[in-house]
């Protein structure tokens, strides 16, 4: 049972740190997809502007 414990904590803590690279990576998608809404934004803005 003794052995069992660490590799229970492990799993956990992998389990943990998919979750948290998972997170990571959502951020950093709708981060890069707001940046290219604002740029286009800023596009349309001095294409159009008088």
């Amino acid at each position: 049972m003794a052995e069992a414990e660490p590799d229970d904590a492990e799993q956990r803590r992998l389990a943990l740190e998919k979750k948290r690279e998972r997170i990571v990576w959502y951020y950093l998608g709708y981060f890069l997809f707001g940046i290219h809404i604002v740029a286009f934004v800023m596009i349309y803005a001095v294409t159009h502007a008088k």
